[in-house]
């Protein structure tokens, strides 16, 4: 089965992702790229100033660049779009391809939380993709939108999910997150160099509401949200690729450090063409250091999460957890959404 696709907003540090991500992909064949429109009507190579470490794909290279809007990509026969637009720009824009009957996987910010919009990891929740079905009867659209969550949730939401079965009541977490998160120019170099910033705008919300829906309930009408108390501290350190995490766990039970790590290494991964073979790489106590952005943010190919330093504490436990954010946690994530949407009939 091959399933038609297109990107919006193709040419940013995202859209560039994706573009590596579907190459020689099994299920998917890219028949579109979006970008503004001072890019339309050019090649993908010229519209595109390429960053990825992988060369653009000869036929993407040569794909002209359409405008971002429905008439852009009507002659694509697209049956699968993938958004990477920020999300200023995403929120006007998405509900007009929805209202067209386009089924959109975004990576983009807006309507994560609405009540009536999938945010969905398809290792942790992939219940709550039938939210589709909520969302079409209260917007009166053919289409549908599924969000993933933003980089630094997706990298400690499926360790969480796998020590859930312990009664979790609260975390708190404070990140070390690579500048690629940020964009190409997000930060400058006299920003970041010899520096950490103790601040990233948004983002501790995002990690607070995120992670409860992502490990809430759904009953076939609504998510309800996780019990725990989620409180986050998001820092931007001059690392390239990589989000490294320390999280600080209390439960009900009193799990040891031991079951802890054989929870998230036996936690089960999806059975998707993206998935990798195990979700939670777990490092024990003989390796006290790992993981690390440079030498960790590449496994499963980028797809899976690592944990480690995994100890016991007073009111519960700590550990660290490590993703690689451009990758898992922002194209990877919207591409893993796609796979699960064919495979439970939405497209």
């Amino acid at each position: 089965m091959s399933v038609r696709v297109g990107i919006l907003g193709a040419t940013g540090a995202v859209g560039q992702r994706f573009i590596q991500l579907l190459d020689d992909h099994p299920t998917f064949e890219l028949a579109a790229v979006t970008a503004s429109a001072e890019s339309a009507g050019k090649t993908y190579r010229e519209a595109a100033k390429w960053r990825v470490n992988t060369p653009i794909p000869d036929d993407v290279a040569e794909m002209e660049v359409a405008e971002t809007n429905p008439a852009g990509v009507a002659d694509a026969d697209v049956d699968l779009l993938f958004s990477s637009l920020p999300s200023g720009v995403a929120s006007d824009v998405e509900p007009a391809f929805l209202e067209e009957g386009y089924v959109v996987s975004s990576n983009s910010s807006n309507d994560r939380m609405a009540d009536d919009v999938p945010l969905t990891i398809p290792e942790i929740n992939p219940g709550h993709l039938d939210l589709i079905e909520v969302q079409r009867d209260e917007r009166g659209w053919d289409g549908a939108l599924v969000k993933n969550p933003n980089c630094s949730t997706i990298t400690m939401v499926p360790t969480l999910a796998a020590i859930d079965e312990f009664g979790l009541e609260s975390v708190h977490v404070s990140t070390l997150q690579a500048v690629s998160g940020a964009g190409y120019s997000g930060v400058t170099s006299m920003e970041i160099i010899d520096n950490a910033i103790p601040h990233i705008g948004g983002e501790e919300a995002k990690m607070e509401t995120e992670s409860r829906k992502l490990l809430g309930e759904f009953d076939g009408a609504a998510v309800h949200l996780h019990d725990a108390d989620v409180a986050a501290s998001c820092n931007r350190i001059p690392t390239l690729d990589g989000h490294l995490e320390n999280v600080f766990a209390e439960f009900t039970a009193d799990p040891s450090p031991a079951e802890l790590r054989e929870a998230m290494e036996a936690f089960e991964s999806a059975d998707l063409p993206s998935s990798p073979d195990q979700l939670i790489k777990v490092f024990g106590d003989d390796d006290p250091e790992r993981p690390q952005p440079r030498l960790d943010r590449t496994y499963a190919d980028g797809m899976g999460i690592v944990a480690g330093g995994v100890q016991t504490t007073d009111d519960g436990a700590k550990y660290n957890c490590l993703a690689h954010n451009t990758i898992r946690g922002a194209a990877g994530a919207s591409l893993l959404n796609g796979e699960l949407l064919v495979e439970e009939g939405y497209v």
